[in-house]
């Protein structure tokens, strides 16, 4: 059962999360389990204003900024209703029309969109390295523009997506379990399986698996990570899922078949990614300019890629998981839907529909993640405004 609304704030109240005001958010890693904590009761207490009709506005007017350097639907329009949510204008950054491709710098960039702004939101996932790496200079560029007194206060930064973590995504994903389950204390000891599934196209980032096998033990949830040998993701958050699991006393495993991960389990989310060492090289030959070595590593993996083709969710093996059919099905979206969108992709279609109400409704948690960041970001007392936004109860909606 739901908590009430004072009973999200009670809880708040006993989190230690002062770190999280004026900070910005790009890794779930960088931020304590208390900060997590809040940021999902924060994200329940501004879902809950909204399901009564009460505004969570805590701006007369402001500014978010977003870029994003690669496609996005959800992502994308989930920004726009987190900022709209606490009384923020939205306005897209798009390179292609802005000084950059006439050689403006990282610097320059970021300081001239932070006039007035609030909040910055980023989108950088394709390149291994880069896109951290293009966050940290904004972060960097942003501060120093603030010590130099040309801004008058700091915007703070949101990762919307980079090459190594997707904290909305796994943040929305959280939400969805916490309210399936009822209860975040309930997740311990759920085992989930973190599994690779075919595609048909190649390049995708390693972030969303990533962002979950880092985030999920921290709960105590035990995970399975499964994918063909040689589809590794980045060593270094393997280590962190390793640590994250010993530190709550959860389990973390690996292995190299879809049937071992989807047995028993209670969750599944499976989704395609690259492999590590095929994305670094990628992301080399770009900054080369070698147009024949990517076309070369494009073919080369598709034709990997086809080697595993059995990689895909199907009725029968959601029949070897915790609760057959019902077990909940997770998915980042969009998926490749066999007989869909592709011939063959990650998911039978029968499957998809059976869990296609769920997956929709995780997606819908991502607005209220994005806005719970924002939140604390920028509130230093969020348990008393968000009491006084209650206390206020101006109409989101005014009707007769």
């Amino acid at each position: 059962m739901a908590k009430n609304f004072n009973e999200i704030l009670e809880t708040l109240s006993g989190l230690d999360y002062s770190g999280m005001y004026n900070s910005d958010f790009l890794h779930t890693w960088d931020r304590t389990t208390d900060e997590l904590k809040a940021l999902y009761e924060t994200a329940a207490a501004i879902r809950n204003l909204r399901e009564r009709n009460i505004s969570s506005r805590i701006f007369d007017s402001g500014l978010a900024v977003s870029l994003f350097r690669d496609n996005s639907t959800r992502t994308r329009f989930s920004f726009s209703k987190g900022s709209n949510l606490l009384g923020l204008e939205l306005q897209d950054l798009d390179e292609k029309k802005s000084q950059i491709a006439h050689g403006e710098t990282v610097r320059e960039t970021a300081t001239m969109i932070s006039f007035m702004a609030d909040v910055i939101g980023i989108r950088d996932d394709m390149y291994i390295g880069a896109g951290d790496a293009y966050m940290a200079e904004v972060s960097e560029s942003v501060q120093q523009a603030y010590a130099d007194g040309v801004l008058d206060h700091r915007p703070t930064l949101i990762s919307l997506q980079s090459d190594s973590d997707h904290p909305t995504q796994s943040s929305a994903d959280m939400l969805y379990l916490i309210e399936e389950f009822g209860g975040l204390e309930n997740l311990k000891g759920k085992k989930v399986a973190v599994t690779w599934a075919y595609s048909p196209s190649y390049g995708k980032p390693l972030s969303c698996p990533q962002s979950l096998i880092s985030l999920l033990p921290r709960f105590g949830m035990d995970v399975t990570l499964a994918h063909p040998e040689g589809y590794d993701l980045m060593p270094e958050v393997v280590e962190k899922a390793k640590a994250y699991a010993a530190e709550s006393g959860a389990t973390f495993k690996q292995v190299n078949t879809m049937a071992e991960a989807f047995e028993g389990a209670d969750i599944v989310i499976p989704k395609s990614w690259a492999p590590f060492a095929a994305m670094e090289q990628r992301t080399k030959l770009y900054a080369a300019g070698d147009d024949a070595g990517i076309a070369a590593l494009e073919k080369e993996l598709l034709a990997q890629n086809a080697t595993h083709k059995d990689w895909v969710s199907t009725r029968e093996l959601m029949a070897t998981t915790a609760n057959g059919q019902d077990t909940i099905f997770m998915h980042p979206l969009p998926a490749d839907i066999s007989g869909v969108s592709c011939e063959n992709g990650e998911v039978m279609a029968d499957v998809f529909e059976d869990h296609r109400i769920g997956m929709y409704k995780e997606a819908s948690y991502k607005p209220y993640a994005i806005a719970a960041m924002m939140f604390l970001q920028k509130v230093k007392n969020p348990v008393e405004t968000l009491r006084a936004l209650e206390a206020a109860a101006t109409p989101r909606w005014n009707q007769q």
